[in-house]
């Protein structure tokens, strides 16, 4: 028997066992008091924990406390706010944040160590610490706050993402869950973006597991996403395994090993996703598909390029079949390829084979580009090599709200 997985109605980050989450209104992100903007997630037993960061040579003093942290691959508690990254502030910044995890390890009865904090904001701006020390004592971590600690960590996103699967393991040894949370809808790029994900499991797992399992999952699904070409000094992807499940240890080649792998790779894959299409001033979801070619990493390059190109990205929000667009990304991307053996699809309707344009029915084009998901296929023909990304439109909607972000 292998493993199998199913989704969660309504699951988030608190699904697994064990997990408890809490936020509230602190006033940094807005005065208004309907807007959270501090969070904290917790479970009562020390946890397996792994990260995936920011690869911007910026990072932010969230960012450097959490790779210290995590150096013995253990955690127990994350602190979040949005309004504020965090960023670009000197020492003041890394002391702040080392403040932020202790005052919340004395409210959860842990040491600094065992909390991770993150933020999500305005660069440059020094964390408002008053309202940060009040902020934590105000938040009281329960089962149900998953949906509020998702609320707590949305900057321009317009929607919550977050979900929960169920696995059970090989056997039907064990039933474990793992669910998670994400932010971001700009500054999108690969490797990472201005995202913050948190995701939980009550598996029992070995630490390098867990650690090349969540990058693995990352490559095919974070790593994958564009909306504007920008990557941010606060991205930050944790996961923290509890064990409450009680489930045998999962290792690498393992038994469950690879149905926890295809589990975590599809909750990171929806909140992906989710990302992608909540692109700041989005209407539609691209999906670039580039198969054979050479290496799976030439296909994902070639499909990063493409979903990023912002005049693919222009074309598909007017709903413009101009495919020259997409070739000509391609071919700036550097993946091998041989013209005359380049075939490329909009959903299933051919524009180009062999490398040679072919009639199409232009309103047939238009009526795909005008789906709120477009799907583009290239097939290069050359070899093996597969991988799919995921961008969104550019409108002038996007430009309005970087253009007042900070006003």
């Amino acid at each position: 028997m292998t493993s199998s997985s199913k989704s969660v109605s309504q699951g988030t980050i608190t699904t697994p066992r064990g997990f408890l989450a809490g936020a509230t209104h602190a006033g940094i992100k807005s005065p208004a008091a309907d807007s959270l903007d501090l969070g904290i997630l917790s479970t009562e037993v020390p946890c397996v924990a792994a990260g995936v960061f920011t690869t911007n040579r910026i990072k932010a003093a969230p960012v450097i406390l959490c790779q210290r942290h995590l150096e013995n691959d253990e955690a127990q508690a994350i602190v979040v706010n949005s309004g504020c990254a965090n960023a670009c502030i000197g020492e003041q910044g890394l002391a702040d944040a080392e403040e932020v995890a202790a005052i919340a390890a004395r409210k959860l009865g842990l040491l600094p160590q065992q909390v991770l904090v993150a933020s999500t904001g305005v660069i440059g701006t020094a964390l408002p610490m008053g309202l940060v020390r009040n902020g934590i004592e105000k938040v009281t971590p329960s089962r149900e706050g998953g949906h509020d600690l998702a609320r707590a960590i949305t900057t321009t996103d317009t929607f919550l993402k977050e979900t929960a699967v169920q696995v059970t393991l090989e056997h039907g040894e064990s039933e474990i869950a793992i669910g998670g949370i994400a932010k971001g809808a700009g500054m999108i790029h690969p490797d990472l973006a201005t995202l913050l994900c948190f995701l939980t499991t009550d598996a029992a797992v070995e630490p390098d597991f867990l650690k090349k399992a969540l990058r693995k999952a990352v490559d095919v699904s974070f790593s994958m996403i564009t909306i504007d070409g920008d990557t941010s000094p606060n991205d930050s992807v944790v996961i923290l395994a509890n064990g409450v499940a009680g489930n045998k240890i999962i290792e690498s080649g393992g038994r469950g090993a690879q149905g926890f792998e295809k589990a975590l790779e599809e909750v990171c894959l929806f909140l992906a996703k989710s990302i992608a299409r909540d692109g700041e001033g989005a209407t539609k979801l691209i999906e670039v598909t580039v198969d054979g070619a050479l290496t799976a990493a030439q296909a994902r390059n070639g499909a990063r390029i493409v979903a990023g190109s912002s005049l693919v990205k222009a074309a598909v929000h007017g709903s413009d079949p101009n495919w020259g667009r997409i070739i000509a990304a391609l071919g700036r991307s550097g993946v091998e390829m041989t013209e005359s053996k380049i075939d490329l699809y909009l959903d299933g309707l051919c524009l180009m084979k062999g490398g040679c344009a072919l009639p199409f029915d232009h309103e047939q084009a238009k009526s795909i580009l005008d789906r709120a998901e477009v799907p583009i296929r290239i097939c290069l023909n050359l070899g093996d090599g597969t991988a799919t990304a995921w961008g969104c439109d550019l409108s002038e909607e996007y430009v309005t709200i970087n253009s007042e972000y900070t006003t």
